[in-house]
């Protein structure tokens, strides 16, 4: 069984309390709930985890590209925060390792501030995914099953 790496990156660790009129009242306690059940649900395990630091992230999409290539992951699923707007590092990290990615954003960044509308991560994701808010995680873990079979 292949697993799905889900990855948050920085203040998403202050789901349900930071801003609940944009990314909603659930926390990441209940997102990591919701990833369980869809990734049983689609056939997968699942590897959920947070970090607000960059290098950190980095650091994962190298040992996601290492798993994937030994077919033991179906790809990563990375909600990178604000780092979507500014990573250049997460970029090359993702590129060089060719992984299976699908961006994720809780709210529609769209439909927010200007400087929001940028993504370093979107030229090199499989896919991007906006404004479901958490039930985008749902939606996602679906799709990788879908890419990965």
């Amino acid at each position: 069984m292949k697993t799905a790496l889900v990855i948050n990156g920085p203040n998403l660790n202050l789901l349900g309390s930071r801003e609940p009129a944009v990314y909603g009242a659930q926390t990441l306690a209940d997102v990591q709930q919701l990833c369980e059940r869809t990734c049983a649900a689609n056939g997968l395990k699942l590897d959920f985890r947070q970090s607000n630091h960059e290098g950190e992230l980095v650091d994962w999409i190298h040992e996601a590209g290492r798993l994937q290539t030994a077919g033991q992951l179906a790809g990563v699923i990375l909600n990178a925060g604000a780092y979507t707007h500014t990573s250049v590092a997460l970029h090359d990290a993702i590129k060089g390792t060719g992984v299976t990615l699908i961006e994720l954003h809780i709210s529609n960044v769209h439909a927010r501030e200007a400087f929001r509308h940028h993504s370093y991560i979107s030229a090199v994701a499989k896919a991007v995914m906006a404004g479901f808010g958490v039930n985008g995680y749902a939606l996602a873990i679906a799709g990788l099953a879908q890419l990965s079979s």
